[in-house]
């Protein structure tokens, strides 16, 4: 297996990367039970020396489903007749998950709200509580 390039100068190392193909499930006649066309691609996350310590936690953080009870990422793709498609399919949604917590979010800074929005947010509260009064029905 070949590294995973995630950028031009970002690259995932085969050694993390292993491959492991089984049998699909579901229908598919004599294909699904002869073939191995399924694919299980896994990343040792702990291990990894291609993300640094902040990237790992929030990978952890977004991805907690798809690690196993080893550190391992798994990742599983079925939806071709075809391993080698799979296989890039999985690669792909690997290399997806890795942009996504590439950057961290940048911290939120925290404003007041202004007079103004304070008042017709108090004001509309008014209204709503005439409106609701004004159904009420006094026996």
């Amino acid at each position: 297996m070949e590294a995973l390039k995630i950028k031009e100068d970002w690259l995932i190392p085969a050694a993390e990367l292993s491959l492991r193909a089984v049998r699909s499930s579901g229908p598919g006649g004599q294909n699904v039970n002869k073939v191995s066309t399924k694919v299980e691609l896994r990343f040792i996350l702990a291990s990894s020396k291609s993300l640094n310590r902040f990237q790992k936690e929030r990978f952890v953080d977004a991805f907690a489903s798809s690690i196993n009870t080893h550190g391992e990422v798994v990742i599983t793709s079925e939806q071709t007749r075809s391993q080698s498609q799979n296989l890039e399919v999985a690669r792909e949604k690997l290399r997806q998950m890795v942009l996504a917590i590439a950057v961290a979010p940048r911290a939120r800074i925290a404003t007041k709200r202004t007079r103004g929005s304070q008042r017709r947010r108090l004001n509309d509260k008014r209204k709503r509580s005439d409106l609701k009064s004004s159904r009420r029905s006094y026996d």
